[in-house]
């Protein structure tokens, strides 16, 4: 029996669901982003935007880190998430601490920041891997250029099946991209019960509704109308 005279025990800090976007430089997840916290929030959510922590560093240092700068920034770009979802229903981020063990494995040959990087993100509601069917942009030294593309997005996927977490591929253009990340997004903050059972579809098997096959049926519709 409790000692009424004792102060309450603290309660815990309320959790918000995490969504991040992961996926290669130049696809598109800081406008996702912003899209995806905004319409979120024009359904009534209290739902706030979590920043890319590296993006913010390489500005201020006017590079890009070296290996021995890697893991501060996961850590930070974790701990951000982490406060917001504190306070927050909803955490729509802008990328997670998986992006800067995948790019320190792939620049450095570091695999160390993997382990903490897939730990965190078991803890979030969602993620959302964006496709590689946006034209590369350059943005100064702030990207490698379109030949890291596959090889980031290759090693994104081979981290989270080696982590078991299940993700969402978030493909097409301007409002079409939106919905499809709304619809995951959507289908991950409902009760367990009510939530679809994810799967994963090998992007080499003959299943005519895997994301290899459906993104080249779009593109052959892009081609054929002049999209």
């Amino acid at each position: 029996m409790a000692d009424p005279a004792s102060p309450a025990a603290p309660r815990p800090a309320p959790t918000g669901a995490v969504i991040t976007l992961v996926g290669a430089e130049s696809t598109g997840k800081t406008t996702l982003a912003h899209a995806l916290a905004d319409a979120l929030r024009a359904q009534g959510r209290r739902v706030t935007r979590v920043d890319e922590v590296l993006r913010e560093w390489c500005v201020r240092e006017r590079r890009t880190p070296r290996a021995d700068e890697q893991a501060a920034i996961a850590q930070a770009q974790t701990q951000r998430i982490a406060a917001a979802a504190a306070a927050h229903e909803i955490v729509v981020a802008d990328t997670s601490a998986l992006m800067v063990a995948v790019y320190s494995q792939l620049l450095f040959d570091d695999t160390s920041l993997l382990a903490p990087a897939l730990a965190a993100q078991r803890t979030y509601c969602a993620t959302l891997l964006t496709a590689l069917d946006l034209p590369w942009v350059a943005d100064g030294h702030l990207r490698d250029g379109p030949h890291v593309q596959a090889p980031v997005d290759a090693l994104v996927r081979a981290a989270l099946r080696q982590g078991g977490i299940g993700f969402s591929v978030v493909g097409g253009r301007g409002e079409q991209r939106l919905a499809h990340a709304l619809r995951a997004a959507q289908a991950a903050l409902q009760p367990p019960s009510a939530a679809p059972r994810w799967r994963h579809v090998c992007a080499e098997c003959g299943d005519p509704d895997c994301e290899r096959h459906l993104l080249e049926r779009r593109a052959m519709r892009g081609e054929r109308t002049g999209g």
